[in-house]
């Protein structure tokens, strides 16, 4: 009898584990996508500072300021 206790729960313990890996598999695989996405977004930040702080020439914001300088 506790001998086919043991194997009961040894074989729960399994499943545990077996999902516990599942799930481990699939949260690094969204953090990675998260990751990917997080350094998209750091991209396009980054290129929107650049044009927000030095305009390229011949562009309507720098050709305003040439006409109104302050």
């Amino acid at each position: 009898m506790q001998e086919e206790q043991i194997q009961e729960r040894l074989d729960s313990l399994k499943k545990e584990f077996e999902a516990g890996q599942k799930r481990l598999g699939e949260l690094e695989a969204e953090q990675a996508y998260v990751r990917e996405t997080m350094l998209r977004i750091s991209g396009a930040i980054q290129v929107l500072q650049e044009l927000v702080q030095d305009p390229k020439p011949g562009s309507q914001e720098t050709e305003q300021k040439e006409a109104f300088p302050s």
